[in-house]
């Protein structure tokens, strides 16, 4: 078959870091699963900060260079299995976060990937709400329950608790019976509580530093200064886990005196915690709450929304119809 006569898709892709208009719908050749992979007939793909982070440093997390397709998140069905691909069957529907931190390629009609970063999407769960789930959830689960080793009764502080990771660790947080204080606006405390919030804090008008004590567990969702300050709302013995580096100005002598555990944690690929994610959604004890469906042909549009930092819950790029 010639290479005119392959099959094609459309992605989005980008040819030099920058601003989201460096974001274009381009035509290209259809992947082909290897040894261990699947080809999934991508029906949805979740927009996250690292996404525009890639976009504008043209390097982030892996070092890549352009031109390359963004995106992580992926729910959609399978087209084709490769050799000794057990797992799952074409027209098996499927969720996951395939490749991180290298970019899975989402932003497209197709993609490749190991079986093994997929997992079953949940039943009743649309593909909107199954690729807004996998990196966020699993950050909120690999955070709290592997890293910070959350426990019934504890008290966890999670910042910006209405973003994409924050409003599913509220949720995660509470399903496994800790008692939840979150940062947020004002405006976004009623959806919160109806998450199952315990205590809310506004950010613009309170100092958390200031009012918060006995914490066992901050989750910081936004690093700079915020790290330092929640010291000083753990008790001795405490956890802080960074999903972002903690930089050069992190008192570290100062945690360690105090008996804080503190760190950056990146999330990984991981079924069992995909099919742990899903658990709770079966259950009814988690759902993600979708801000906006984009068209993936508008992705900088996306990009844009998501850079305001206003948004409540997750960014969807449709894909398929």
């Amino acid at each position: 078959m010639s290479e005119s006569q392959a099959p094609q898709m459309r992605a989005v892709s980008q040819d030099t870091a920058g601003g989201p208009d460096v974001l274009k719908v381009v035509t290209t050749g259809r992947p082909v699963p290897g040894p261990t992979e699947i080809l999934v007939r991508v029906h949805a793909a979740g927009v996250n900060p690292t996404d525009w982070k890639t976009r504008a440093e043209g390097a982030f997390l892996t070092g890549s260079r352009a031109p390359f397709t963004l995106g992580f998140d992926v729910s959609g069905v399978v087209e084709e299995v490769g050799l000794g691909v057990t797992l799952f069957a074409p027209g098996d529907k499927v969720f996951g976060m395939p490749r991180f931190p290298h970019p899975a390629g989402a932003y497209a009609e197709y993609v490749t990937a190991p079986a093994r970063h997929f997992a079953p999407l949940p039943e009743g769960l649309d593909h909107v709400q199954g690729a807004a789930l996998p990196l966020a959830a699993l950050t909120a689960w690999q955070a709290l329950v592997d890293t910070a080793q959350l426990q019934p009764g504890e008290r966890v502080l999670i910042h910006a608790a209405a973003g994409g990771v924050g409003h599913l660790a509220v949720q995660i947080a509470k399903a496994r019976g800790a008692y939840v204080i979150g940062t947020a606006r004002q405006a976004k405390h009623d959806f919160l509580r109806g998450l199952g919030a315990d205590e809310l804090i506004d950010y613009t008008r309170q100092d958390f530093a200031e009012t918060v004590r006995d914490i066992d567990v901050v989750l910081d969702t936004i690093a700079g200064a915020y790290g330092a300050r929640s010291l000083r709302t753990l008790r001795p013995g405490g956890r802080l886990v960074s999903i972002l580096p903690l930089d050069e100005t992190f008192p570290a002598e100062q945690a360690r005196d105090a008996r804080i555990r503190a760190g950056f944690m990146l999330v990984e690929p991981d079924r069992s915690g995909l099919q742990a994610v899903a658990d709770l959604v079966t259950s009814g004890k988690l759902q993600v709450n979708v801000d906006a469906v984009i068209p993936l042909e508008d992705a900088a549009k996306a990009h844009a929304l998501g850079e305001t930092g206003r948004t409540t819950g997750k960014i969807v790029l449709a894909v398929a119809p």
